[in-house]
C-alpha cells in the first residue's frame, strides 16, 4: 500500500476515534435541555450520562475478540453503521428511558470502533517508524475529542436543539462508510473453534460491575450498592481469568501477557489514565468554581494546552526514531509528574496560567507516553491478535479512567469535606450537607444564606487543599512507577537507523 493512501487511511481511522471520546462529554452543556424537554427522574439523569461509558467498557474485550474472528474492517463498518442509527434514535429519543437505552446502544457501537481502528493501523503501517507516527496521531485524535465535546456541544446548543448534538456523528460516519472500503484493507486473525459465549459474559460483568462500582463511589462516596459492584467485578475477574485457562478457544488469550512489554505497556496506559482523568477532575473544576468562569469559557480555556502537548508529541515522536523506548517513557513520566508538581503549588489566587501550565504538563506527558506504549501493544502480539491486544489497552484506559476518579476523586473530596467542618457551622442541616459535599454544591449555597462570601471564600480554600492532595498523590504513583517501567522496557532495543542515501 502507498504511503499516501496508508495516511489518508488513518485520517479514515482517526474520525471515529475522535466521536467516540466526544460523545462522552459533549453531554455536558446538553443536559439542562435534556432535562427541560424530557423530565427525566435523578437517577435517569445520571443514567443519560452513564450509559454510553459504561457499555463501551463493557463490551471492548468481547468485539476485539470479535475483530479478529470476522475482520476488524467489517467490524469497523458494522459498528459505523449502528453508530449511526444510534445516533439519530437519540438525537429525537420521545423520553428519558428511550434516551437512556439509545445511549447504551451508542457505547456498544463504540466499543466495535475503538480497538477495531488500532488493529488496523498495524495493517497500513508495519514500518516501525511510521507506525508510531499514526499512533501518536491517533492518540492526538482521541484525547481532542474529550477537549473539543463540551466547545462542540456549547456552540451546538447556542443554535440548534440538544438532540444536534448526537446528529454531529453522521457526517463522520458517513465519510467513513463511504471511504473505508477504499482506503482500509482488511484484516483478522486466523480460524479458530467456536466463540467463547461464557467469556464475552464473564467478561462484560467483571467490567461493567467493576467500572460501575468505581464511578459511583467517585459521585457518591462509600456505600453498600458501589462496593458490592465493585467487589463483584473484581471477583468476576478473578472467574473469567479461570475460565479463560480451561477453555479450548477463549475470548483472551491469556499468554499475551507473558510478554513482558506487552504487560508492562498495558500497566503504563492504565496510570497514564488514572492521572489524566483525576486530575481533569479538578482543573475544571478549579477554571469553573474557583475562578468563576462559565463552562464554556472554561472549555475554550482548555485549549490553550494544546501547544504545550504539541511540543511534547512532537519531540517524542522524533526521538522515537533515534532511541530506545524505556528512556522516552520515563521522559513522559517525568513531564506527567512536572504537571503534578505544578498543581501542587496552586493556590486560590494563583490565577488561570499556573492551573493551565499543569494541565499542558499533565496531558503532554500522558500522550507522550501512551503514544508509546500503543505501538508496544501492537509490536508485541501477533497481528493475529491485534484486535484482543487493542481492546485489552483501551479496557485497561477505561478502568484506569475510573480509577481516577474513584481515588483521586475521594482523596479531594475527604480532604475538601474536612475542611469544610467548621465552616458550615450554623447553616441548616441540608444547606450544611450540600456545601460539605462539593464545591459546586458550596456556590449555590454561599449564593443562597447571608454572608455566603465567606463560607465561599472557605469552601475554594479548602477544594485547593483538596487539589493539592491529589496533586502530591499523583506526583509520587507517577514517580514510584518510573523505575519498575524502565526496567520492564528496557530490553525493547532502538529503531535500526536507515544509512544515508537509502
Amino acid at each position: 500500500m502507498s504511503d499516501r493512501r496508508a495516511w489518508a487511511g488513518l485520517a479514515v481511522l482517526v474520525l471515529p476515534c475522535l466521536l467516540i471520546s466526544m460523545d462522552i462529554s459533549v453531554l455536558f452543556f446538553a443536559l439542562p435541555f435534556i432535562s427541560a424537554d424530557l423530565g427525566p427522574t435523578g437517577p435517569e439523569q445520571l443514567w443519560i450520562m452513564d450509559a454510553y461509558g459504561f457499555t463501551l467498557a463493557g463490551g471492548l474485550i468481547t468485539m476485539g475478540a470479535v475483530g479478529d474472528r470476522i475482520g476488524r474492517r467489517r467490524l469497523l463498518f458494522i459498528g459505523a453503521a449502528a453508530f449511526s442509527a444510534a445516533s439519530v434514535a437519540a438525537a429525537f429519543a420521545p423520553t428519558a428511558e428511550l434516551l437512556i437505552l439509545t445511549r447504551a446502544l451508542l457505547g456498544v457501537a463504540g466499543a466495535t470502533l475503538m480497538p477495531s481502528t488500532l488493529s488496523l493501523i498495524r495493517t497500513l503501517f508495519p514500518d516501525d517508524a511510521k507506525r508510531k507516527a499514526a499512533i501518536a496521531v491517533w492518540s492526538a485524535g482521541l484525547t481532542s475529542g474529550a477537549f473539543l465535546g463540551p466547545i462542540v456541544g456549547g456552540l451546538l446548543l447556542e443554535f440548534f436543539w440538544w438532540g444536534s448534538v448526537f446528529l454531529i456523528n453522521l457526517p463522520a460516519m458517513v465519510l467513513l462508510l463511504i471511504l473505508g472500503p477504499i482506503l482500509l484493507p482488511e484484516s483478522k486473525g486466523a480460524p479458530r473453534g467456536r466463540f467463547d459465549y461464557l467469556g464475552a459474559v464473564l467478561s462484560a460483568v467483571a467490567v461493567l460491575s467493576a467500572v460501575y462500582g468505581m464511578k459511583k463511589i467517585a459521585v457518591e462516596g462509600f456505600s453498600v450498592v458501589p462496593l458490592v459492584a465493585l467487589v463483584a467485578g473484581l471477583a468476576m475477574v478473578v472467574v473469567f481469568i479461570g475460565h479463560l485457562r480451561r477453555f479450548p478457544n477463549p475470548l483472551l488469550d491469556t499468554t499475551l501477557f507473558r510478554e513482558r512489554t506487552f504487560s508492562a505497556s498495558i500497566g503504563i496506559n492504565l496510570v497514564a489514565m488514572f492521572c489524566f482523568i483525576g486530575s481533569s477532575l479538578f482543573t475544571n473544576q478549579y477554571i469553573q468554581l474557583v475562578l468563576d468562569m462559565s463552562p464554556f469559557q472554561a472549555a475554550l480555556w482548555s485549549l490553550a494546552v494544546v501547544p504545550i502537548i504539541g511540543v511534547g508529541m512532537t519531540a517524542s515522536g522524533i526521538l522515537s526514531q533515534r532511541m530506545r523506548v524505556a528512556p522516552l517513557i520515563v521522559a513522559g513520566l517525568l513531564v506527567l509528574a512536572a504537571g503534578f508538581t505544578v498543581m501542587a503549588l496552586i493556590e486560590v489566587d494563583s490565577g488561570l496560567l499556573l492551573i493551565l501550565l499543569a494541565a499542558g504538563l499533565v496531558g503532554a506527558g500522558v500522550l507522550m507516553t501512551t503514544m508509546l506504549t500503543g505501538d508496544r501493544i501492537l509490536a508485541a502480539v501477533p497481528e493475529s491478535q491485534t484486535g484482543s491486544a487493542s481492546a485489552i489497552a483501551e479496557t485497561g484506559s477505561e478502568l484506569g479512567a475510573a480509577l481516577g476518579m474513584a481515588v483521586l476523586g475521594t482523596v479531594g473530596a475527604a480532604v475538601y469535606h474536612r475542611q469544610m467542618t467548621d465552616a458550615v457551622t450554623g447553616l441548616p442541616a441540608e444547606a450544611a450537607t450540600t456545601a460539605q459535599d462539593t464545591l459546586g454544591g458550596a456556590v449555590a449555597v454561599a449564593a443562597a444564606v447571608p454572608d455566603g462570601g465567606a463560607l465561599l471564600s472557605a469552601a475554594k480554600e479548602a477544594f485547593v487543599n483538596g487539589l493539592t492532595a491529589t496533586a502530591v498523590v499523583g506526583a509520587a504513583l507517577v514517580l514510584l512507577l518510573t523505575i519498575p517501567a524502565y526496567r520492564a522496557l528496557r530490553a525493547v532495543p532502538a529503531p535500526e537507523r536507515t544509512p544515508a542515501g537509502v
